[in-house]
């Protein structure tokens, strides 16, 4: 007789048993297609949701496709993979784990495999019918509605969006939608004030321990609270109470100033900008992932935009091993007569956009991508000393933000004239 793992000992202690409360959110989400459900800490929303995926594959059969997604694949290893498969192993002994990819193998042919949102191509082609997302406030809002939804459409799928507040963002956009359709969604939002399931004493501790937006992010589900280590939130609040963030045409009369941060393996990410007296008009923003310098010079050529500059990072000026080229040199031959930046502090970046964002205008609609990125860029939380660090989190937020940064010291050195055409001779430049 084969010797019995640890998993497989705990799996058959393990019950998937939700508590009362979890229990009847899992009965209203049931019988919506799609749910949205916004949960104070420690409430449970992940073994909720996991215990779903796993319930719902035993009856999905042989073509059961089911994905767990995370901010990041990390992300989705450490808060999911155990609970998956103890509950698992628990409703299906013969179920078989891929620990490299994270997946599931149920007897049936059914099948789970957690994912994460960092790389949003990633997730093409998956076929996926059941799709759980965590920590939704987190995640770009564009790999639900350009990637995932349309495979749930095609297969008639299914899915459920779990978190807790971060501000204004993807979780917000699913709430709001998912309240102005009732007939397709369910929308559940349980409050630490309401549930009972954190002890009174503890919440006096929780509220007394951190800051006031912190407590009614995390604990009272509160879109509205600024969310922590951001860096440029309050002057989006700002912005948006200013009447910046609204439809801002392009003008033909001038011309367009680009900033790039250039992906390697990552996305890369371009801002298009107006200079109209002191004011900077952001008319467009451009990212994708996985194509060549090739796709980004067509798709400027497109805009039918009158250039004037195109600012790059100081890395496009670095050969690439596997041709010697460096990226400016491909752009050039490509039309795009872009200009490499000196390299500067990230620090010193992140104060030039604080001094620049004030005096801009966004479009609403165009913008749209790179408006939430710059809404949740943040520093990076310390667990072990409890304290933000003095860099920047690299997530999905870090091209929009990094290009925006290139914006800001692009700008600058026109301002000074630092070698740089004046503005009365834009109109001889070409349009790439």
């Amino acid at each position: 007789m084969a010797k019995e793992s640890p998993e497989e000992r705990a799996a058959r202690g393990w019950k998937v048993e939700l508590r009362p409360l979890q229990a009847e959110a899992l009965a209203k989400l049931d019988a919506r297609r799609y749910g949205v459900m916004i949960c104070h800490r420690r409430f449970g929303k992940t073994v909720l949701a996991i215990s779903r995926l796993c319930r719902n594959a035993l009856r999905g059969g042989t073509m059961y496709r089911g994905a767990y997604i995370a901010p990041t694949y990390r992300l989705a290893k450490d808060i999911a993979w155990d609970y998956a498969k103890l509950m698992a192993m628990a409703l299906d002994p013969d179920v078989k784990f891929n620990e490299v990819e994270l997946r599931m193998d149920f007897s049936s042919g059914a099948r789970i495999r957690l994912y994460g949102a960092q790389y949003p191509d990633r997730l093409r082609g998956l076929n996926l019918c059941d799709v759980v997302f965590d920590e939704v406030a987190q995640m770009p809002y564009q790999v639900w509605s350009e990637i995932v939804l349309p495979m749930l459409i095609a297969n008639d799928g299914r899915a459920l969006f779990i978190g807790t507040p971060k501000g204004k963002n993807a979780l917000w956009k699913v709430w709001e939608s998912a309240l102005a359709r009732p007939e397709e969604w369910q929308a559940l939002m349980y409050r630490a004030s309401e549930t009972g399931i954190i002890s009174p004493e503890n919440l006096a501790i929780a509220r007394r321990e951190s800051s006031e937006s912190e407590y009614e992010q995390e604990y009272e589900c509160s879109f509205m609270a600024a969310l922590e280590g951001a860096y440029y939130g309050k002057i989006f609040e700002k912005l948006e109470r200013e009447g910046k963030i609204r439809s801002v045409p392009h003008d033909p009369a001038q011309p367009v100033l680009t900033a790039w941060d250039l992906g390697f393996s990552d996305s890369t990410a371009i801002w298009f900008a107006q200079a109209a007296g002191p004011e900077i008009h952001i008319i467009d923003f451009l990212q994708a992932s996985g194509v060549g310098l090739d796709y980004y010079a067509r798709e400027l050529a497109a805009k039918g935009y009158v250039y004037r500059e195109h600012f790059l990072p100081h890395d496009a000026a670095a050969s690439e091993l596997g041709t010697g080229t460096t990226r400016i040199e491909t752009l050039r031959r490509l039309g795009v007569n872009g200009r490499v930046l000196p390299m500067a502090r990230v620090e010193d970046g992140i104060n030039a956009v604080r001094l620049l964002l004030p005096r801009c205008w966004f479009d609403a609609e165009k913008c749209m991508k790179g408006i939430d990125a710059l809404k949740l860029y943040q520093r990076e939380w310390d667990a072990r000393s409890q304290d933000w660090r003095p860099r920047p989190l690299h997530d999905w937020t870090s091209h929009a933000a990094d290009a925006f940064r290139y914006m800001a010291a692009g700008l600058g050195m026109l301002q000074n004239n630092a070698g740089f055409t004046p503005l009365k001779r834009a109109k001889a430049l070409r349009v790439c």
